[in-house]
């Protein structure tokens, strides 16, 4: 049973005279008396809440920063009204801080054999599954002096979805990728290394891509046109170590890297090529291998929805022996991970080599740009403090950088805004010189 504040009020109230006026037992048990037995009636005429009946529906996915609405139905099998308050719990960062019990909670009303609609608003902060919790019904009497509470369970997941900021860059990649493809109307021939068809010759044509056999047989100039490589395998692989866990501003190093990788398998279907991933630290944490080129994008997305960062350090040696052997023949691999000294050097430059000399690789890191920030601080004694640590934070990052650069790698180091379509530029460069 749960009393109302209606119930504490007529309580004051009653008693507020009998103590002024008569002071006694018997003058307190006059006023509280009725009251109780009315609270017992009140009590007596609330609909029940274990009988009631529940259904959830609504979505089940939606990309982190946007709404998602899940109806919950109302059943009241009873012959009595049901008068109520229902809070609708799921965890805390499903909604933004300070408005979880706007959003929670609903008045009710439902009357005897019939059914109600609620709608609970959603809108997580975080990726990953929010599920249901427990549904707290207070039913309350005609009097409205006591209620019923209950609780049921009634399961319903929510996969929040990385919000993939970063395809607004992809238009203009795919102009990019375009013109390498020789699609567009360019003075230049289309980029890339694979023979195309023949044509004749304009002027501004590079004349190293005349075909002299072809001229011979024309009696006209013919030149080669190329089109950048297709059906190349890529894997990426997101670390998903201790190190992907420091937050970068507002976000997480692995959310950054999630969005470039997004933007990276969107451009690399459209231009042909065959793409996997991989999230390993000390095990494989995801994997997606053999999709086609219309399933690969919404299937990553999918699986790296719920992927958090583990607090240990990766194994570098398993993540060569995974990564070798999701990708047998020549590939890409793209390699989602920091380019902090010790790591680095005690981890990834150890197996490095093993990878250069089977595939290209390309290391993508985030880059904190508050370092920046501090390395052009100046002004105050502590403004000159903070532009030593900046630089030397970005010195030992060079190093590393360049440490990775000798033992074959491409290296790409860009803050969270930037990466995405940094690592897309890159993919791009390597694609036109032929290098996947």
């Amino acid at each position: 049973m749960a009393l109302t504040g209606r119930t504490a009020l007529l309580a004051a109230l009653g008693s507020l005279p009998v103590g002024i006026l008569a002071p006694s037992w018997t003058g307190m048990l006059a006023v509280n008396a009725p009251l109780s037995l009315a609270i017992l009636c009140d009590y007596a005429l609330a609909a029940p809440v274990r009988t009631l009946q529940f259904t959830r529906s609504g979505d089940t996915s939606v990309r982190l920063g946007e709404t998602a609405e899940v109806q919950l139905t109302v059943t009241n099998p009873s012959r009595r009204k049901l008068r109520a308050h229902l809070r609708d719990a799921w965890p805390p960062s499903s909604w933004p801080t300070g408005t979880d019990q706007a959003s929670s909670r609903h008045p009710l009303s439902v009357p005897a054999g019939e059914r109600r609609r609620l709608t609970t608003f959603l809108r997580p902060t975080r990726r990953g599954d929010r599920q249901a919790e427990r549904i707290t019904v207070r039913s309350f009497g005609p009097l409205g002096l006591a209620a019923r509470q209950g609780n049921h369970q009634v399961p319903w997941t929510v996969r929040v979805l990385p919000p993939f900021t970063s395809r607004k860059h992809l238009p203009s990649r795919l102009a990019r990728l375009r013109e390498l493809d020789g699609r567009t109307s360019v003075l230049t021939r289309g980029e890339g290394t694979e023979f195309d068809s023949l044509r004749a010759y304009v002027p501004g044509d590079d004349t190293r891509s005349i075909d002299w056999r072809a001229t011979a047989r024309q009696s006209a100039v013919a030149v080669r046109t190329w089109r950048p490589e297709r059906d190349r395998h890529i894997l990426i692989v997101l670390d998903t170590g201790r190190t992907s866990a420091g937050r970068v501003g507002d976000v997480p190093r692995l959310d950054a890297s999630l969005d470039a990788a997004l933007l990276l398998t969107a451009l690399a279907t459209r231009a042909g090529d065959r793409v996997d991933l991989l999230a390993y630290d000390r095990r494989i944490r995801a994997q997606v291998r053999g999709r086609s080129a219309g399933e690969v994008l919404s299937a990553m997305v999918n699986a790296l929805a719920p992927i958090e960062p583990a607090l240990m350090e990766t194994d570098a040696r398993g993540l060569a022996a995974a990564v070798l052997a999701g990708a047998p023949r020549r590939s890409l691999i793209v390699l989602l991970t920091g380019l902090d000294a010790a790591p680095v050097e005690e981890g990834l430059l150890l197996v490095l080599r093993r990878l250069t000399q089977r595939h290209t690789v390309l290391v993508a890191s985030v880059a904190d740009p508050h370092v920046e920030q501090m390395a052009s601080a100046r002004g105050t004694v502590a403004a000159i403090y903070e532009a030593a640590a900046g630089a030397q934070a970005q010195a030992r990052r060079l190093r590393t950088a360049e440490q990775l650069q000798r033992h074959g790698a491409v290296v790409v180091d860009a803050t969270p805004d930037n990466l995405a379509p940094a690592l897309a530029d890159a993919y791009l460069a390597l694609k036109s010189a032929g290098r996947l």
